[in-house]
């Protein structure tokens, strides 16, 4: 017999626990990545590469699904996917798509979805490519390059989750700067 769930719908903390640290784990990967080339114990500049090919191809693959799948899902009607939403998912990425796709990847679990809508929006793959690049070069060079640097120091070594939790809080900061600015201009 199927368990009910009493949430109303919405998804409860022992739900949402695999999914937070699903996204922590890729933050923490890159930046232990870079505390581990520190100590000397992997290529620097092969870690680079090897993690900078995966940040593209993955974006690269998961935006080609949503440009092939997107157009038959929208072929048929229904109240959550029609034409209209599809219009202006694809009038969002043409003006803001670039800034979407770059700041997607300093956010848990939005990184997953913003390639796969940006292909379904049929967004410019050309465009999408060129920020898809800048978007893993700043996130894959600042996330290893900081465990690099910052990975062996005594006081971060010694507190690396506490250095984790506030790399997550500094890449949600541009989101939450960009919904206060909204707001206060409406």
């Amino acid at each position: 017999m199927m368990q009910q769930n009493h949430t109303n719908g919405r998804l409860t903390d022992r739900e949402r626990t695999p999914a937070r640290l699903i996204a922590l784990r890729v933050l923490f990967t890159l930046f232990a990545a870079g505390t581990v080339a520190g100590a000397g114990h992997l290529s620097y500049p092969v870690c680079m590469l090897v993690l900078l090919g995966a940040a593209i191809l993955g974006d690269a693959v998961n935006y080609e699904i949503g440009r092939h799948v997107g157009p038959s899902i929208f072929s048929r009607e229904t109240r959550f996917l029609n034409k209209e939403h599809l219009l202006k998912a694809h009038a969002f990425y043409e003006r803001h798509g670039g800034k979407a796709i770059i700041l997607a990847r300093f956010i848990p679990i939005v990184r997953t979805f913003a390639p796969f809508v940006a292909g379904i929006a049929l967004m410019s793959p050309v465009k999408f490519l060129s920020f898809n690049i800048t978007g893993a070069i700043l996130w894959v060079v600042g996330l290893v390059s900081a465990g690099y640097f910052l990975g062996n120091i005594p006081i971060v070594k010694n507190n690396f989750s506490v250095v984790i939790y506030g790399i997550i809080i500094v890449s949600v900061l541009p989101v939450v700067i960009e919904f206060i600015r909204a707001k206060i201009k409406k």
